[in-house]
Parts: C-alpha cells; sequence; structure tokens
C-alpha cells in the first residue's frame, strides 16, 4: 500500500497487545512496514532475533525508544547512564535504525536544581556522540511537554533541543519532534523553520491532546479526537525538508484496552483522514 509508506506506528501504541514479533505481524496484516520499536520489547525478544525479524520483512525503522535519563546524584550514576547509552546506541546500530531517541532524563533523585539537571544532560549527549558517530547512529533529543521536566526530560522544548545540538555541533545529533510535546509551544514555527535550516528533524511523532486529559502519561488521543492541527504541524515540518514517515506513538490506557487490529485500522485511517 504505496499510500502507507509515510506511517510509522510506534510499537508503544501496541504496547498492551502484543510482544514484538506479534507487532510485527500485525503492522504487515495492515500494509505497515516501517515501526518504531522500544528496547525492552527488543530485550524481550533477544536482539539477534529482533534484528532477523525486520531484515526477513524488510521493515523501516524510523527510530528507537530510548536512550537518555543522564542525569544522577553521583559519577557513579553517570558513568552507568552513559554506558547504558552506548548499549543503546549499538542496539540500533544492529537493527538498522534512522536514530535513536534520547528522553533526556528529570531531576536526579533529591534535587531541585533543574539547571544542573540540564547540564548533566548536556555533558552526557557530548559524552556520548563519538561512539553514536562511530557507529552511524544518530542521535534525536526529544523535547517533553514541562509536566515531565522533573521525572521524565528536563529539555522542555524544541528550542532547548536544537540549542543542545547545535552546541555540540559535529553533526549525527538533531531531534524528535514530537506534536504532543510541542504543539503549545509559542515559537513552534520558527523553531521548526530553525531545525530544518540545521537539518536537525531526525523524526516526527503525531497522536493527538485530549480535552480533558484524564492522565498525564496515559492519556494520548488518537490523531483527530483532540485539539492539535496536525494537517498545520505536517505542513511546518515538510516545509523545513522533512518528508520521512509520520510516527504514531500513542500512550493510551483507552487505546491499550482495545484490539490491536482495530487501533491498527483506526491509525490507518485517521493518518489518511486528518494527518
Amino acid at each position: 500500500m504505496a499510500d502507507l509508506d509515510g506511517l510509522s506506528i510506534n510499537l508503544a501504541t501496541l504496547r498492551k497487545q502484543w510482544r514484538f514479533a506479534e507487532a510485527v505481524d500485525a503492522c504487515l496484516r495492515h500494509g505497515i512496514t516501517t515501526i518504531c520499536p522500544w528496547r525492552d520489547q527488543i530485550a524481550d525478544t533477544g536482539l539477534a532475533e529482533a534484528a532477523r525479524i525486520v531484515r526477513a520483512n524488510g521493515l523501516k525503522l524510523t527510530g528507537l525508544c530510548r536512550g537518555g535519563f543522564f542525569p544522577a546524584p553521583d559519577a557513579e550514576g553517570r558513568a552507568r547512564a552513559l554506558d547504558d547509552n552506548r548499549r543503546a546506541v549499538d542496539e540500533a546500530a544492529e537493527l538498522g535504525a534512522d536514530c535513536l531517541v534520547m528522553v533526556c532524563g528529570g531531576l536526579p533523585a533529591g534535587s531541585k536544581d533543574l539547571p544542573e539537571a540540564r547540564r548533566m544532560v548536556a555533558d552526557g549527549l557530548a559524552a556520548l556522540m563519538p561512539h553514536a558517530r562511530a557507529a552511524g547512529v544518530p542521535i534525536a533529543i526529544e523535547p517533553l511537554h514541562p509536566m515531565y521536566a522533573a521525572d521524565r526530560s528536563c529539555v522542555n522544548s524544541l528550542e532547548q533541543a536544537l540549542d543542545m545540538a547545535a552546541a555540540i555541533g559535529g553533526g549525527g545529533i538533531g531531534a524528535a519532534i514530537d506534536v504532543y510535546h510541542v504543539w503549545w509551544e509559542p515559537d513552534l514555527a520558527n523553531q521548526i523553520a530553525r531545525a530544518g535550516r540545521m537539518g536537525a528533524i531526525l523524526a516526527h511523532h503525531i497522536c493527538d491532546w485530549l480535552v480533558p486529559t484524564g492522565d498525564l502519561l496515559n492519556d494520548r488521543g488518537m490523531m483527530g479526537d483532540g485539539v492539535i492541527d496536525l494537517p498545520a504541524f505536517r505542513a511546518m515540518i515538510e516545509a523545513a525538508g522533512f518528508h520521512g514517515a509520520q510516527e504514531v506513538e500513542i500512550f493510551s490506557d483507552h487505546w491499550w484496552s482495545r484490539p490491536g487490529d482495530e487501533v491498527l485500522a483506526t491509525c490507518v485511517e485517521r493518518f489518511r483522514t486528518v494527518c
């Protein structure tokens, strides 16, 4: 189905329905050949077997989720995080993923120092880049909505993510732009255009923002069910020069409770009609 070449399914969307191999089979049933798995899903299957499944089915990976979580209370913890991120790079390389998505981490335990947490993130990313470049794996910093600043990511705007990428420099680092996290930003259009000029758009994630939102983590909306202007967002991304797949990433107790084939059919229908 050529019209689905621009659709990717982040396998978090099907996390409660299927394991990795089953999710791949389901995507193929629906004509979807582009995915983004998570590291725990790959570990559950085994890296070698997951890579075999990817190659055997001619799958394209818009990314691997996730690296990051750099901040820690002490040097030992930061070193462990860096080691884990190097392993994540190696996994992304083995799978042939377009990028490794970074959820950078929030405040270390016991800390209230947000600027220091952001410094730890910048330092961790800079330390990781030689390994990532050697492996040929681009690093995609994903800014998260400010409601996650304390526990998931202290990088909370596209501007921050691009500033970090620019400060590190040297290529191979950019941003994963998720509509759920950045749709609200006042300077969004300028920052997306800036990302395009930098060649820094590495992934484009889609879902929707429900009103009301019942859970800050697990109540993302299916495209078209919320308030995000997805066609306008896509137009900005494409005007900036990114024409890669739109990656559906939906954390949702509602959609996790539905049959997986229903979820995929809805993703396909909404991709065709409202994105």
